[in-house]
């Protein structure tokens, strides 16, 4: 894998550089937020460790621009602060994982490892059955092209609202509740009172139900959601 590390903190960045080196990974580091674009375009990487604090072009706002211009590299946030409003920022703004600092290094590696699984570098033992298409009603999924259509029709969906769709439908029928939903997709509980899981599956849904087709996603009141072929509005 070639990871790009973006990380403003000379000695924060070397140190990531000779840790991962040692694990097999092929790594690019740069200092700044508009190198990390510059880096990106002109050699895309298969995974970015990207600061929340750098000058020039900050963390944020070279999510929202690679985002922006569909790049879907999984983008891992550092940063060191802390407050859930910052990670619910990054989220939104378009990062699929966030590790606050100091960061142990192992936890580190398994979110990477986790998130290189998620994109496409599935283990040798992965079982077939695991790549097999999803099927719910004219819904269908394809997890080894990561490619969802319905009704012969392609829907364009991000890194996590891909995710959150596959969890859903894998599990057709079965309420996933919020906590379940956040440690699956995100890694984090975000609290009762976050509104990033509901904004998701807005996206979702205006995605999926586009044209007047029915809903597919349907929420279970004080628990969850649930993905099942029923004509209830469940809202």
């Amino acid at each position: 894998m070639d990871v790009l590390v973006a990380e403003d903190d000379r000695a924060v960045r070397e140190a990531l550089v000779r840790a991962l080196s040692l694990e097999g990974y092929s790594v690019r580091a740069v200092g700044n937020g508009a190198k990390a674009l510059e880096a990106l375009r002109d050699q895309p990487a298969d995974l970015v460790l990207l600061d929340v604090s750098m000058p020039i072009v900050d963390g944020l706002t070279v999510c929202r621009v690679l985002r922006s211009e569909r790049n879907r590299v999984p983008i891992l946030m550092l940063t060191a602060r802390t407050e859930t409003s910052d990670r619910v920022a990054g989220l939104d703004a378009g990062a699929d994982d966030y590790v606050p600092k100091p960061f142990d290094l192992e936890e580190l590696l398994a979110r990477m490892r986790a998130l290189a699984r998620r994109s496409g570098f599935v283990d040798a033992d992965v079982s077939d059955s695991a790549l097999d298409q999803l099927t719910l009603a004219d819904l269908r999924i394809d997890p080894a092209g990561r490619r969802v259509r319905r009704a012969e029709a392609d829907i364009d969906l991000s890194k996590t609202e891909y995710e959150l769709l596959e969890l859903l439908v894998r599990n057709a029928g079965i309420v996933l509740d919020h906590t379940t939903i956040y440690d699956r997709i995100w890694h984090y509980d975000f609290g009762p009172d976050s509104k990033n899981l509901a904004v998701y599956i807005g996206y979702l849904r205006r995605k999926t139900e586009h044209g007047g087709r029915p809903r597919l996603i349907h929420t279970v009141r004080g628990v969850g959601y649930v993905a099942r072929v029923d004509p209830t509005d469940a809202r």
